[in-house]
């Protein structure tokens, strides 16, 4: 364990030697969606009001993580008719909660991360509304009914009871929920939308959004990210990410006993069928996760949090930080209230986070390259590849030692390992101290 500390900590001052962390005063320029590292933020992290402000403050030590995309949760006004206080139950799309702050203190954080090189989001709920939007009394027929065709209902098999289901067979409804999302491109300077909820909305529908929101965008790239899995998010929606779940769903299993190789082939199933340039966001928790808990908790104790982290991020890119989890937060956040978080907690974890970011922003291979596997009950194993560089990445996915098969190429090679200063010799084994990972450069 001393050991391992001791190569976090040169890792981390290898980092910190790194020119700082300096606004840019070139034109923002929106990375393509290879290269995203995305960070997650829930304003009711950050302050009990004028949260938006909250954020701007921290944009300094955000923007050092690495990450050069901010994903914003919801921050309209809140629906107060059979409210649960929920940012997704919105009741106007073109205004923010006083809660939050106010339009321009919006538009001051998205030029603050423009200026640290970091594109911004924000969450769009297209599926439902609350139920005191004016369009509820304005345009009932915008909204699906029951049988009887006399009342709105709440979205079918959901216990969402604060919120009412929108109908997609009303064109004057997706007119006017395209030029609501246009307003927050055009006018307010974001960089596209995270869609929640984008499989209950009908995929033709986000191509014709997607197509619009880019045109009126001009030469500037916006991101579009799915909240689903359905195949149609690419092929007709025209998204450029959705969501790893599966892959998720699979780390956790992982280090509850399943074997490491499982990972490979539930990356192997989420991409197969992916078109090129798409990208799954890959993650090991997020705002509806963390509700439950958090990866200290989950993955055991900080060391498998870390540990989960790179087996999530290397294989296949699409890197995820819910604005919370750099600072080992150990308990849940419900975010339907302010739940403080202290950022001084374990600087530690943060500097680990900072220099995971910062390999996979420096290797193109680490987040993109070709991947190549060797089955393993206990280390899950790869090589990641370009034209350029060749690394081996070694994860124990256990509370224990645990002893790895070392690929044939790589035994007696001289390899540079990336989490310290020294060159490491491979012999035919590795032992790996619980939770361990390695991040080796051919």
């Amino acid at each position: 364990m001393k050991k391992l500390l001791l190569s976090i900590s040169i890792l981390a001052a290898l980092v910190a030697c790194k020119p700082s962390q300096e606004p840019k005063e070139e034109a923002f320029q929106m990375p393509v969606v290879e290269d995203i590292a995305m960070y997650q933020v829930n304003p009711r992290v950050f302050a009990p009001e004028k949260s938006l402000n909250a954020v701007a403050a921290r944009i300094d030590s955000i923007s050092a993580l690495g990450v050069n995309m901010m994903w914003v949760m919801p921050i309209f006004p809140i629906g107060t008719e059979k409210t649960k206080n929920s940012p997704y139950c919105i009741s106007d799309y073109k205004a923010i909660a006083p809660e939050f702050g106010t339009l321009d203190e919006f538009k001051h954080l998205a030029e603050v991360c423009h200026q640290h090189g970091m594109g911004i989001i924000l969450d769009w709920v297209a599926n439902h509304t609350a139920w005191d939007h004016p369009w509820v009394k304005e345009h009932p027929d915008w909204y699906t009914h029951d049988e009887k065709a006399d009342t709105i209902i709440y979205p079918p098999h959901t216990d969402w009871y604060d919120v009412a289901d929108l109908n997609y067979d009303n064109a004057d409804m997706r007119a006017a929920m395209i030029d609501a999302m246009k307003f927050w491109i055009v006018d307010m300077g974001i960089d596209g939308f995270r869609c929640d909820v984008a499989d209950g909305v009908p995929a033709d529908f986000w191509k014709d959004a997607i197509d619009q929101l880019r045109a009126a965008a001009g030469e500037r790239r916006i991101v579009m990210l799915a909240e689903g899995k359905r195949k149609d998010n690419f092929t007709v929606g025209g998204f450029d990410m959705n969501y790893g779940w599966d892959y998720k769903d699979m780390l956790v299993k992982v280090f509850n006993g399943e074997p490491a190789e499982n990972l490979i082939k539930a990356d192997k199933a989420e991409y197969d069928s992916l078109p090129a340039g798409k990208v799954k966001m890959r993650f090991t928790t997020n705002h509806d996760h963390a509700t439950e808990t958090e990866p200290c908790v989950q993955f055991t104790n900080d060391r498998g949090a870390m540990a989960a982290y790179v087996a999530t991020i290397f294989p296949h890119g699409g890197a995820l930080i819910y604005g919370s989890q750099e600072v080992g937060f150990p308990e849940p956040i419900n975010f339907f209230k302010f739940v403080p978080v202290d950022w001084t907690a374990k600087p530690e974890i943060y500097k680990e986070y900072q220099a995971l970011i910062a390999l996979y922003n420096d290797h193109p291979a680490l987040r993109k390259g070709t991947l190549q596997a060797w089955p393993d009950n206990d280390v899950l194993v790869f090589e990641k590849t370009d034209t350029e560089e060749r690394f081996l990445v070694l994860v124990n996915v256990r509370n224990k030692p645990c002893e790895a098969k070392i690929p044939e190429e790589w035994v007696g090679h001289e390899s540079q390992n990336m989490t310290a200063e020294a060159g490491v010799k491979l012999e035919s084994t590795l032992k790996l101290n619980p939770f361990e990972y390695l991040i080796l450069k051919y």
